[in-house]
């Protein structure tokens, strides 16, 4: 669909717009990079269903576009992937539609198959290497069943996106199909206005260590980070999201004593966490190279980090350390034994030129990194769909 079309029908009165089905297996509300995708879409005249499940702890939600969200019997396990892909294909089947977008590997079949039963177009958006995460690494079964259904699909798609250079090159030697770059960046923030009550209320006079993501699990560095602050004074950790390790992390800091310098506050929705991130002093991303998937990764949570001028602190994961290193905005580490993390941590705070000179160079690459940039691509690929 080409420009000249879409602005034909946005100036047309009782035209029907062309509509896109969008399929994600969470429960909507925190997935930032999806919400961008339909955000940008929408404004470009499409008609956008956005499809994912309900959960009993799901905050309400609300958007300038349909949503649908499936109750489910199962919520983990294959059960979970089953009912899921089946109830999918089913509302997808009677659901009008002109395009289908996918949202990584567990919602890609039944998208496939409905595009292939009524010849529509369809998007891949793969969020990250998906048959590499943690979660599957040790169980070769069900990881040969993921990777089957990848072998089988992705040699026959004609549009993917993913979101660094480094995953596309991976899919591209491996199923010699194009694959579009579009980084999961924060939107543009000009005016960074700081909430000083908040920043009273939850640091005082302390200095303010954030961790956030929606994906905080296993081998991403959330128990090391909460360990660390046993060897650190004047300091606060605030986690906030979901994710496999939340439990654990509750564990320890009753074990280490640490109710007053580790605050776990959950997950919030997108513009109250932003909140937050402001008044932090610095960014924390943790991930470990245990698998593909993580030392491949470029969290969304490293250009929040940078949206809000907040210097990073990141693991030597190969992808968001260059980023940090060639943007200057923070310091890499190599070791997450905690009290070495928090020797680095506190060399951080030391060296107060090095420190204002990331806050500088953070302005610089704000203008650099932000989705109002990125998302031309996306917006030329559906232009352009094959």
């Amino acid at each position: 669909m080409n420009l000249t079309f879409i602005v034909f029908l946005r100036n047309q009165k009782n035209i029907i717009l062309p509509r896109i089905l969008i399929s994600v297996t969470n429960d909507l509300v925190t997935d930032q990079r999806v919400r961008k995708v339909c955000q940008t879409l929408a404004a470009e005249g499409y008609n956008i269903v956005l499809i994912g499940r309900k959960l009993k702890d799901s905050l309400p939600i609300e958007r300038p576009y349909s949503t649908k969200r499936l109750r489910l019997i199962f919520n983990k396990g294959f059960c979970f992937y089953a009912e899921y892909n089946l109830r999918l294909f089913i509302l997808l089947f009677f659901l009008k539609k002109d395009i289908l977008l996918s949202n990584d590997l567990d919602t890609l079949l039944p998208n496939f198959l409905i595009a292939k039963l009524f010849g529509k177009k369809l998007v891949y958006d793969s969020h990250e290497l998906f048959t590499e995460v943690p979660e599957l690494t040790n169980r070769t079964q069900v990881r040969n069943v993921w990777l089957r259904i990848e072998k089988f699909i992705f040699p026959k798609l004609e549009n993917v996106i993913t979101v660094n250079q480094v995953i596309a090159d991976i899919y591209e030697k491996k199923y010699k199909v194009p694959v579009i770059v579009i980084r999961n960046i924060a939107p543009k923030l000009q005016n960074i206005v700081y909430n000083n009550k908040l920043a009273q209320d939850v640091k005082g006079d302390k200095k303010m260590l954030i961790l956030q993501g929606s994906g905080i699990n296993k081998d991403r560095g959330a128990e090391e980070a909460v360990q660390m602050m046993q060897y650190l004074e004047g300091f606060i950790l605030v986690i906030i999201g979901s994710g496999d390790v939340f439990e654990e992390l509750k564990e320890l800091i009753k074990q280490y004593n640490l109710v007053e310098k580790v605050k776990i506050l959950g997950r919030l929705p997108y513009d109250q966490l932003l909140e937050y991130t402001k008044i932090a002093d610095l960014g924390l991303s943790l991930d470990k190279g245990t698998n593909l998937n993580y030392e491949y990764s470029l969290p969304n949570k490293v250009f929040d980090y940078i949206q809000c001028r907040v210097p990073l602190f990141v693991s030597n994961r190969k992808v968001v350390a260059q980023l940090v290193e060639n943007e200057q905005i923070g310091q890499v580490f190599d070791n997450h034994d905690p009290k070495k993390m928090a020797e680095q941590v506190k060399h951080v705070f030391d060296d107060k030129n090095r420190y204002q000179s990331w806050k500088t160079n953070l302005e610089k690459a704000a203008q650099k990194y932000n989705w109002e940039n990125e998302s031309q691509k996306l917006i030329d690929l559906y232009r352009n769909l094959r």
